[in-house]
């Protein structure tokens, strides 16, 4: 398999400090249940994917370093960013840009910034 046929993102993790706080933030603003593990002394919380599909965590240990300023990961908002933004603020986080859409029919997007600092995209087609 080439390059032009592969997924470009195989694994994320978002950084935090507080676990607790983080976790309950990304289950209630996307509805979800994050299972916690264990890995080479980082605590991570899991997002839900296919079993094939791109996945990712919260992570916290050493190196972890919430912020701002380095590559924005969009996740999945599906069935809707505006459904997905209305639960941001009441789960302690904040909207930078609301739902825009996205010329050429590729749906919508917005930026979030989650209770530990992180900038975070959300996508979806309505």
């Amino acid at each position: 398999m080439d390059m032009n046929t592969r997924n470009a993102v195989n694994w994320f993790e978002i950084p935090v400090r507080d676990m607790d706080r983080a976790q309950r933030f990304y289950e209630t603003v996307f509805g979800i249940t994050m299972p916690r593990t264990e890995m080479d002394g980082h605590l991570m919380a899991m997002f839900p994917a296919q079993e094939d599909g791109v996945n990712g965590c919260l992570s916290m240990g050493e190196g972890c370093e919430p912020g701002s300023q380095g590559a924005t990961v969009y996740l999945n908002a599906e069935p809707g960013v505006q459904e997905v933004l209305s639960r941001v603020e009441r789960a302690g986080g904040r909207v930078v840009i609301g739902r825009t859409e996205i010329s050429g029919g590729h749906g919508y997007f917005a930026q979030i910034l989650d209770p530990e600092g992180n900038r975070v995209g959300l996508h979806a087609m309505h």
